[in-house]
């Protein structure tokens, strides 16, 4: 995309994009997204996710976000413990080990930056 845009998050048709099964630690959250621009050499992602309830590993890229919706605990390895809600931005670093525990549904709009 080329242009300047708008995208209501809340309503946003999301599509499917399964959890490694080594990645799910309890429940069986569900998670769905939209990549809404990429930068021509792919460094820079901007999209909205979400995932159901349930209890995920991730390792992290360099991403700020904000929660539209839901909340979840972040647990980030050797780090702090976020607790994310509706308004909140977050900022993770690339490389941080985290266990995501997803109390409701959460929505996020998001900013990746690739460095490799």
């Amino acid at each position: 995309m080329t242009h300047s845009f708008v995208q209501h998050i809340p309503d946003a048709e999301l599509e499917p994009e399964p959890l490694p099964q080594d990645q799910i630690l309890s429940g069986s959250p569900e998670v769905s997204g939209k990549l809404l621009w990429e930068s021509p050499d792919g460094r820079c992602l901007r999209g909205i996710w979400q995932i159901t309830p349930g209890v995920v590993t991730d390792t992290e890229a360099d991403e700020l976000f904000v929660v539209i919706s839901g909340r979840a605990t972040i647990e980030v390895e050797d780090g702090p413990t976020l607790q994310v809600g509706p308004g909140d931005l977050a900022v993770l670093r690339e490389g941080d080990r985290t266990t995501w525990t997803v109390h409701e549904t959460l929505r996020k709009a998001y900013a990746i930056t690739l460095h490799h």
